[in-house]
């Protein structure tokens, strides 16, 4: 069951960027070479998927991408993520999808990576998976997803817009209240000399009572009925740059993600488990630390907004027992950010 409205992004409402100006397409895949990717299923009885952010520039010729990790609340299954922390690297794509599906999507991603050409040989390869639990909306003891669902998402990687909310790992999620699901958002940054960009993309499911450009959007108040609970409130989120910076600083970046959270009401309750991956596809020396401070505002920005546009984008779904989580309602949002000035 989708919303009857035409979803719409932050922007569409006429809220500001903030300090520094949004990406072309406003989407982690105004990074270069970057790409994304979805396999959707809805059903009756599921509301599922796998979403792929595949950075181009790993292959062959390039087994590994400096990353760093930030853990906000560990309560949750992100496959790989010791050595991504031990070694600062990532030799993956990264793969979102469902709680109990994430082992399976692991090893459909290893099997996929060891298929490629140049990794013929390879006897290690740490693939990187992380989860946020759709079971309050979908059969997730089914455990549905796998080898066909990841190619799918693999396959359609795309550059340019991105599809959100209800899709992919999305499409199952649950986020303050209302539906939750994919969302994505990219600044344009001074670092030195140069200008970078930085983009995020996040997978929603988590507690706590929304907040727009600091308007708080009760979900009780703006959909006039009981607000959807998610099970296993948890976030992943997905940073990448162009900047040259090192996995030491992509980490101190990542932390910077996980602070966006608080930013749209995340309550950061004791069961969800709350992520982020920073990763750069730039080269050569990694610029001074003196001069990362716009990145890091630029990163709060963007994960504040990909938050928000996952929730505005998303469109009601219904499982057959009766769960609901509705689509936030447009009018209402936009009478609130009108009254206080906002917009």
């Amino acid at each position: 069951m989708t919303s009857d409205e035409t979803r719409i992004r932050l922007a569409d409402l006429g809220v500001g960027a903030g300090a520094f100006a949004r990406g072309r397409h406003n989407a982690i895949t105004d990074v270069p070479g970057v790409r994304v990717g979805h396999a959707t299923v809805h059903s009756d009885r599921l509301h599922t998927g796998v979403t792929a952010i595949v950075p181009m520039a790993l292959g062959a010729g390039r087994r590994s991408l400096p990353a760093g990790l930030a853990v906000g609340n560990g309560y949750g299954k992100l496959v790989g993520a010791t050595q991504v922390e031990e070694l600062g690297a990532l030799e993956t794509p990264v793969l979102l999808t469902s709680t109990l599906s994430v082992f399976r999507v692991a090893d459909a991603l290893l099997g996929h990576m060891l298929d490629q050409p140049g990794y013929e040989h390879s006897t290690t390869l740490n693939p990187v998976v992380g989860e946020t639990n759709d079971g309050f909306l979908s059969d997730i003891r089914s455990r549905p997803l796998g080898v066909a669902h990841v190619k799918e998402a693999l396959d359609t990687a795309a550059a340019g817009p991105v599809e959100e909310g209800s899709v992919g790992a999305g499409a199952g999620t649950v986020a303050l209240g209302f539906k939750g699901g994919i969302g994505t958002s990219s600044r344009a940054v001074p670092v030195g000399d140069d200008t970078c960009t930085v983009g995020a993309l996040v997978q929603s499911n988590f507690s706590g009572t929304l907040s727009i450009a600091g308007v708080p959007m009760p979900a009780e108040e703006l959909i006039c009925a009981p607000p959807a609970e998610p099970i296993g409130n948890s976030c992943m989120i997905v940073v990448a740059t162009d900047a040259p910076l090192d996995a030491r600083q992509l980490t101190r970046g990542a932390r910077r993600a996980i602070f966006a959270l608080r930013g749209v009401g995340s309550d950061f309750s004791q069961g969800s488990g709350d992520y982020a991956i920073a990763f750069s596809v730039g080269t050569g020396m990694p610029p001074a630390d003196a001069d990362l401070s716009p990145l890091f505002h630029a990163t709060l920005d963007a994960v504040e907004e990909a938050l928000v546009n996952s929730i505005l984008m998303a469109t009601t779904q219904v499982h057959a027992d009766g769960n609901s989580a509705r689509a936030i309602p447009l009018d209402g949002v936009r009478a609130r950010l009108a009254a206080a000035g906002v917009v």
